[in-house]
């Protein structure tokens, strides 16, 4: 259905609202953004912090604590003993892992606080973001990117502002995923025709008012136009093909955003190769399991 202009410049005027309020977002995680913030630095590659003092970080709540401990135990990473503490779970899982559990959970627990609308489906959400940090890892390896678990936690995090689009402007997510199941359309082509805004960008600035690196902001922030990411290119357009190797193999019918065949060129990728790779990466993963505990 046509709009006129005055609703369209209305719809403008609430993205514009909308890009105001995201640095208050990081009120509505469980736990405080400077926790989330020296996680990262305690993380990082030229950090040199003990394990136990990462652990003693985490622990500083509790509840992120226990929610972290039932994600590592969940039938997704499939251990064969339960992990009790902070430390066994890092010592098991590894850092890198943990920082993104860590994230996921404080992520997931905003979806809890204030409830997107019915029709967005948390756990179909989750699956596809795992689904998408994990073929973008593989993608960065094959590349031999530095860090590939930073790819992880980029496309874990790739449609966050999907999630915070659905919870703080649900009218609005609604109109767009309407006009894109109806037009064909992927979802940020649709949102730059409602309202001059696509959902990378959301996720980008929300994340950045968080204090995280740019190396996780600038992917998601490009995901869906690596080619003009003026830096973190590769990993954009990593991002972009994690994302629509993902759709294909999730919901072959939903349009891509992604010209496979260029960005496989650009990246050096045989396409036959990475899907085989793919598809024995998620074999026996119970992504449902892991998506229906965050949602």
């Amino acid at each position: 259905m046509q709009r006129s202009i005055e609703e369209k410049r209305q719809a403008i005027d609430r993205a514009q609202q909308l890009l105001l309020k995201l640095s208050a977002f990081k009120n509505d995680l469980p736990f405080s953004p400077v926790i989330l913030q020296k996680i990262f630095t305690q993380t990082g590659d030229n950090s040199a912090s003990p394990l136990e003092e990462i652990a003693a970080t985490i622990e500083r709540d509790q509840g992120l604590t226990a929610k972290l401990l039932r994600t590592a135990n969940s039938a997704f990473y499939g251990l064969q003993a339960q992990v009790t503490n902070v430390s066994r779970a890092i010592a098991v899982l590894g850092l890198n892992e943990i920082k993104s559990i860590v994230v996921a959970v404080g992520v997931a627990a905003m979806g809890k606080s204030k409830k997107p609308p019915e029709a967005f489906d948390l756990t179909a959400y989750w699956g596809h973001q795992l689904r998408v940090g994990m073929a973008a890892k593989l993608l960065a390896s094959l590349t031999h990117l530095e860090s590939p678990d930073d790819l992880f936690t980029s496309g874990l995090l790739h449609d966050l502002g999907k999630l915070l689009i659905a919870i703080h402007a649900p009218a609005d997510w609604l109109a767009i995923d309407a006009a894109a199941r109806e037009a064909g359309l992927p979802t940020h082509e649709a949102e730059d025709a409602h309202w001059a805004l696509e959902h990378g960008v959301v996720g980008s600035m929300t994340l950045k008012s968080w204090n995280l690196p740019p190396e996780l902001t600038e992917p998601v922030n490009w995901h869906h136009s690596p080619m003009v990411a003026p830096e973190y290119r590769k990993q954009a357009l990593i991002l972009c093909l994690a994302d629509a190797l993902v759709l294909s193999l999730t919901d072959p019918e939903a349009p891509s955003s992604c010209d496979w065949s260029d960005v496989l060129a650009k990246l050096h990728l045989d396409r036959d190769r990475v899907l085989a790779e793919l598809h024995a990466l998620y074999a026996g993963r119970d992504f449902e399991n892991f998506a229906a505990g965050l949602a």
